[in-house]
């Protein structure tokens, strides 16, 4: 993709050389997409919001006349417009994969919310598409664009804690009612691919891809056919190992800890930090503790940053590729140990040898 690509209106970039804008639709009016990611996309100065689709065609003008741009009814007429150089896909997990290849087989770049796809398969199928279309693929895992977790991994590669032992993650806030859309096995609810991803991520940011689930367990409620929480042993090089927990019907928890053999380090609010937090970083030692507090970031505009970044000088943003499919493949995995199909339903146990 050129810049012919990209609209006349013009913005300057960071070196102060002229820029193009960047010409963005939105496939469908998720709350995330009006709480979080919008604002961001509209503050973005090299970002002009051009579309906004949905299939209800007031819904959408609900979104343009707070946001801008102009109400789309239907997703393929949006990506059928060519004044758009790239799209953001906020829709449910299941409706990912489907207008991710729309999306990328029109020609735009995509920036989706996670999971990118249901199932590793799937995955790597749109990856494989972006490369060879040569269009830009990211999985919208805000939370590692957030500065604190490359703070973190810096005090490990210092040896602030000595050698890493153990590491817990833990995500969970309560119930929003039967009408959230995690409670919608139809169109991939569940607490797995929408809160238990971040635990998971977690282990593969500090343990390296080489991090592998050897145990996992699944709460199923099977009247509505969803998985409501779950756990997940992981282990990674040098015997180091990692206990992850996440769930939708729990008192609110977001952190993670690193245990090392001379200390250990903690992250409150690790996932879900407002753009006005300043983070805390907790280091505990035999005779000290430390907390090292860290400038305010919005993890969104971070995201939307590397975005376009990633489009107009092919800057690597850790939310793409190799790393998308490795979360994909452990994802896979908690569901093969815990009985669990992609679509929330129950496998049929083996009978016993």
């Amino acid at each position: 993709m050129g810049t012919e690509r990209l609209s006349l209106q013009e913005s300057r970039s960071a070196s102060g050389s002229p820029a193009r804008r960047l010409r963005i639709g939105v496939v469908g009016c998720a709350g995330i997409a009006w709480r979080r990611m919008l604002p961001a996309l509209t503050a973005n100065p090299d970002v002009t919001l051009a579309a906004v689709a949905s299939r209800d065609a007031d819904k959408a003008r609900v979104f343009t006349d707070r946001f801008g741009g102009e109400p789309v009814a239907g997703y393929d007429r949006l990506l059928a417009r060519d004044d758009l150089d790239a799209v953001y896909v906020p829709l449910p997990a299941l409706l990912h994969a489907e207008w991710i290849e729309r999306a990328l087989l029109a020609g735009k770049h995509v920036l989706s919310e996670k999971p990118l796809a249901a199932t590793y398969g799937e995955a790597a199928a749109l990856v494989a598409l972006a490369e060879a279309r040569g269009l830009v693929l990211l999985e919208s895992f805000m939370f590692l664009c957030h500065p604190q977790h490359a703070r973190v991994r810096e005090l490990v590669a210092e040896g602030v804690i000595g050698e890493l032992r153990t590491l817990t993650a833990e995500f969970a806030f309560p119930s929003k009612g039967y009408g959230d859309i995690r409670w919608r096995p139809d169109i991939g609810g569940g607490a797995l691919t929408d809160i238990g991803v971040y635990p998971v991520r977690t282990a593969l940011l500090h343990l390296g891809p080489e991090v592998e689930v050897v145990g996992a367990a699944l709460d199923v409620d099977r009247e509505r056919a969803v998985d409501t929480a779950g756990a997940a042993l992981v282990t990674g090089p040098g015997g180091v190992t990692g206990q992850l927990s996440w769930g939708m019907r729990h008192a609110y928890r977001s952190q993670y800890a690193l245990w090392g053999s001379a200390g250990r380090i903690s992250v409150q609010w690790a996932y879900t930090p407002p753009p006005t937090h300043q983070p805390v970083i907790r280091i505990e030692q035999q005779s000290r503790v430390e907390e090292l507090t860290l400038p305010a970031e919005d993890q969104f505009a971070r995201v939307v940053a590397a975005f376009v970044a990633r489009i107009r000088h092919g800057e690597p943003s850790g939310l793409e590729g190799e790393s998308v499919l490795r979360q994909a493949q452990l994802v896979d995995r908690v569901r093969e140990l815990a009985l669990l199909l992609p679509d929330g339903r129950p496998r049929e146990r083996m009978g016993s040898v």
